[in-house]
């Protein structure tokens, strides 16, 4: 009886590990990954610049109360991103998938619209002061 019951426990635990694996959510984990290798690169931040130069100049000259955006965080709800024209970033690669580019308080970003993830971010008015 004693081998019988071992066995039965042992099949249980593997059973449960077993659901316990399959309701993980294989894309949770992936999503979270899909965008942490995103990096914008230096011909980004020129090209988008010069498209953002009048924003740029504004908020140079009055920073306070902008909101910041930083890479693997998550953008606060109340926050909207305009979406970047297809016209200011030609040339540049697409965003991660599931992704998208947007702009807020002088920032360009690539972000998921689902999550609010920041792949990454250009902070187009530290980049112009430097």
């Amino acid at each position: 009886m004693v081998p019988i019951l071992a066995a039965a426990v042992g099949i249980g635990t593997a059973c449960a590990r077993q659901v316990h694996n399959d309701h993980k959510s294989p894309q949770s984990d992936h999503e979270s990954d899909r965008g942490s290798n995103f990096h914008f690169r230096d011909q980004d931040r020129q090209q988008l610049q010069s498209h953002y130069k009048g924003d740029v100049n504004r908020y140079h000259s009055h920073p306070e109360g902008r909101q910041q955006f930083e890479r693997g965080q998550r953008a606060p709800d109340n926050v909207h991103f305009q979406p970047v024209p297809s016209s200011y970033r030609r040339g540049m690669p697409a965003p991660p998938a599931g992704y998208r580019y947007g702009y807020s308080n002088g920032y360009v970003v690539a972000y998921n619209p689902t999550t609010r993830i920041i792949a990454d971010t250009i902070d187009l008015v530290d980049a112009a002061t430097h």
